[in-house]
């Protein structure tokens, strides 16, 4: 019987691991997001932003302002945004156009993620995480992303 039960679930754990694919396997809605991440202007790492298209650099060059909470693949790219205070502090969405580690620090402190969503197979989206911030000046550092640009978008909840 044992067998059975563990033949079984090695046969289930491959749906398991398989990520939602298309647009509508988000957890929330994210058409506002996919028309901010189209419409990205570039900027440099490092540079203040609204809503850009980061010119990221090799994880090795990156020189992120704090250290990534996951260490980045070899041969990946990073890049980093500082960011204006929010109106008022409440949770925020940062939504990346492609594959990548988010992580967000206010105040010199990691801000801890809540919320996350990513599927595949939707053009210009990939991932949107929730943060709780104050109102108060943050910096985005992205890591583990192949490409050398990724779009950024950041909304309220």
């Amino acid at each position: 019987m044992r067998a059975l039960v563990f033949i079984a679930l090695l046969l289930a754990t491959p749906a398991f691991a398989q990520e939602q694919s298309g647009c509508d396997k988000f957890k929330w809605p994210i058409e506002k997001e996919r028309a901010l991440l189209a419409s990205a202007a570039a900027a440099d790492s490092g540079a203040t932003i609204t809503q850009p298209a980061v010119k990221l650099k090799l994880a090795t060059d990156a020189k992120l302002p704090h250290a990534a909470t996951r260490p980045p693949k070899t041969g990946s790219h990073a890049g980093f945004v500082n960011v204006a205070a929010p109106a008022k502090a409440g949770t925020y969405r940062v939504t990346l156009s492609a594959g990548g580690w988010i992580d967000v620090f206010q105040n010199g402190k990691e801000v801890k993620s809540g919320d996350f969503s990513g599927v595949t197979g939707c053009a210009g989206i990939r991932k949107s995480v929730k943060f709780d911030l104050a109102a108060a000046p943050y910096v985005i550092a992205i890591t583990g992303v192949t490409a050398d640009t990724v779009s950024v978008a950041i909304t309220a909840d």
